[in-house]
């Protein structure tokens, strides 16, 4: 029973770091808003997002393995240069910022945890980052990721440390407009129900996982090489799958912990939530120091893995678009292009992290920008998907096109909408 356990742990990887990777500090901020603003009336966009990640990151890890290139390169084969050039363009600035939105809350929750000022910890922690993945062997970074899963169980024990009424839960979360009361606003839940696909349907996971299994693609052989081609390929594609499936159900499940958490115990109590770090303080009086320590050291273990994540994915599309040596599985004097990617984009990130800059302000632009080269980066992603001459026989089922496409429709629906507040004001 054990061996098997272990077996089936080490057969994940790629998925399960990817769904960790999107619970970092500016998704547990949006989550704990979501929980002390509106109780537990957001918990049905988590089961609704859960099917539509799985079926958009299965697509990017099923062209990652198939080609044996990453997002950039096969985007780049069916859209015109200028497109594939804007789309990662954008792609390293919204990773970028969304890195200095991270360093800044894992910098704060060390302020918290140890006292002092927060700068000399944010410039700790960048540097930390990027060691991790200038002097780690590749397999080595791929265990410390997957170790680094393991904090998000932190939010699993927030819930033992206060009492929840499930029965509410269930009802609020299910038919929202059942707890509605008139001093909430339609906007504000509209918007917040954004945020939440934003977080959660997030481009830089596409780009990272697709890129990683493009790597476990180069290294050693996997599984039985006794057995023919077709069958080794329908192997690997089901362990891609399994991987998947449990990294992004692992991710919402954590994710819906912190939004029924901060529903417990900050709705109502006038906290004011505008970082992962305002969250972890709020809590302290409310639901006591175990839940204070657990709820800030998380924040800082799921900084430490996605922090790699945003600027490892930022570093694969641009090597790709420019014809760079990449990888993490490459040292750096083979590949200086793309590990100065990684230096570039953590320490623009991590200075970024230092300036006046209004937290939640960070956050919703970051949340704009990969809603915006989200949809595109999406609908490229079916066309390569469905195209017997870059997938050959490996082109997606009926069924994994119609979720990919309705994981766009959302998104799209989401953009529309916040074009549509801007517009009109908010």
């Amino acid at each position: 029973m054990a061996s098997g356990l272990r077996g089936f742990v080490r057969r994940l990887g790629p998925g399960l770091i990817t769904g960790a990777a999107d619970d970092d500090p500016s998704g547990i901020a949006t989550y704990s808003q979501a929980g002390a603003q509106f109780r537990f009336a957001l918990a049905w966009t988590l089961l609704l997002t859960t099917p539509l990640m799985i079926g958009i990151q299965l697509l990017s890890a099923r062209i990652g393995w198939v080609t044996g290139q990453g997002l950039a390169a096969n985007i780049a084969r069916v859209c015109p240069r200028w497109v594939t050039v804007t789309l990662v363009a954008l792609l390293v600035a919204a990773n970028t910022l969304n890195i200095a939105a991270d360093v800044a809350a894992m910098g704060e929750a060390v302020r918290l945890l140890a006292g002092g000022q927060s700068a000399p910890y944010v410039l700790a922690l960048g540097g930390l980052c990027v060691a991790m993945q200038l002097f780690f062997p590749y397999e080595r970074t791929v265990r410390l990721l997957k170790w680094l899963t393991l904090v998000l169980f932190a939010y699993v024990a927030v819930l033992l440390a206060v009492r929840v009424p499930w029965g509410e839960v269930a009802a609020e979360g299910l038919l929202p407009w059942t707890a509605w009361r008139d001093d909430l606003s339609v906007g504000a839940y509209a918007a917040m129900v954004v945020a939440v696909l934003g977080t959660t349907i997030s481009p830089y996971l596409f780009f990272w996982q697709a890129a990683q299994e493009v790597e476990n693609k180069r290294r050693a052989p996997l599984g039985d090489r006794t057995l023919p081609h077709p069958a080794r390929e329908r192997l690997f594609l089901r362990r891609i799958r399994v991987d998947t499936v449990v990294g992004m159900c692992f991710s919402n499940a954590v994710a819906l912990c912190i939004v029924v958490a901060a529903g417990v115990t900050l709705h109502g109590q006038g906290a004011h939530v505008d970082s992962a770090a305002q969250a972890a303080q709020a809590l302290r009086p409310v639901a006591g120091d175990f839940a204070f320590w657990l709820f800030a050291l998380g924040i800082v273990g799921t900084g430490l893995l996605a922090v790699p994540v945003l600027a490892g994915s930022a570093a694969y599309a641009v090597s790709e678009l420019l014809g760079w040596p990449g990888g993490l599985s490459r040292g750096f004097h083979e590949a200086r292009g793309f590990y100065g990617i990684i230096v570039a984009a953590t320490v623009l990130g991590t200075l970024g992290s230092l300036l006046e800059v209004d937290p939640m302000s960070a956050l919703v632009w970051s949340a704009v920008a990969n809603g915006v080269i989200a949809v595109p980066i999406m609908v490229a992603m079916l066309f390569i998907g469905q195209s017997r001459r870059l997938m050959g026989a490996q082109v997606m089922s009926r069924r994994l096109r119609w979720l990919s496409w309705l994981a766009t429709g959302v998104m799209a629906a989401a953009v529309a909408f916040m074009g549509l507040s801007s517009l009109l004001g908010g």
